[in-house]
């Protein structure tokens, strides 16, 4: 679980709520038709421009920004180094029983293709495209929070074009304006807090997430190719903690 993006959402919705209602006007926050024309022509306009598919697809999408699922570099680098231990010492088929205990699809299937003795350049073609799918998942992903945070405010100002139009035909009625004015101004509101504290923000949290996941996979792939071309472990850990950032290394690496 990340932490971070849990605790940046909820408090960010608390804060503002805290502050409306100290304020002393919590239920004058709260507009029916700001919501309808806010979130609906949101989600419609994100219906219009996606495939339903992959906007269905987006709540899985969505949970990567919360659970993280991918293993930390300093593991990948251990099972690598351990895999080529053991297949430098039982041959490649004894990797079967490490195979058994993993929870990763990814580096399971690269394992099966090395059990099966697949040549390291077809490893690598096929470990890269699976790469490629992923990472088109997530693209996909982070393109459609991107248009939700661009579409949120946009339906903000036609809810507030709508209040207006409402209030000005309400002139000669004074009690009727508050009305207009109340969905002018919360559609608005809706819109901005949508857009900066939820779609744009998961957005670029995917982003990053993607861009993390990518690293870890090509350390697998790397890793991978390496063991089957017989690559000594120690020079196989070595070419892995290349990936990592001078100040991710562990001290003497």
């Amino acid at each position: 679980m990340d932490i971070a993006t849990l605790l940046g959402a909820v408090a960010g919705f608390v804060l503002i709520a805290a502050a409306i209602f100290v304020g002393g006007g919590g239920g004058a926050f709260l507009n029916v038709p700001a919501v309808l024309i806010t979130v609906g022509g949101t989600v419609c306009a994100t219906l219009v421009h996606f495939p339903l598919a992959e906007v269905m697809r987006i709540f899985s999408v969505v949970k990567r920004t919360f659970a993280v699922n991918i293993p930390p570099a300093e593991r990948v680098i251990e099972q690598m180094s351990e895999f080529a231990r053991t297949a430098r010492r039982d041959g490649v088929l004894a990797l079967e029983e490490s195979m058994r205990g993993l929870d990763d699809d990814f580096l399971a299937k690269g394992l099966q293709l090395l059990i099966d003795g697949t040549e390291s350049d077809q490893i690598r073609d096929v470990m890269l495209i699976e790469l490629n799918t992923l990472q088109r998942r997530n693209r996909v992903g982070s393109t459609i929070l991107s248009f939700m945070g661009d579409a949120a405010p946009a339906f903000g100002m036609v809810g507030t074009l709508i209040g207006l139009v409402q209030m000005l035909r309400q002139l000669d009625d004074p009690a009727m304006i508050g009305g207009g004015m109340a969905t002018a101004l919360l559609t608005t509101f809706y819109g901005a807090l949508l857009a900066n504290l939820l779609f744009i923000p998961l957005a670029g949290k995917l982003r990053m997430r993607s861009k993390e996941e990518e690293i870890i996979r090509q350390m697998m792939i790397e890793g991978l190719t390496g063991i089957q071309a017989g690559v000594n472990p120690s020079v196989l850990e070595d070419r892995l903690t290349s990936f990592l950032s001078p100040t991710e290394r562990r001290p003497g690496e």
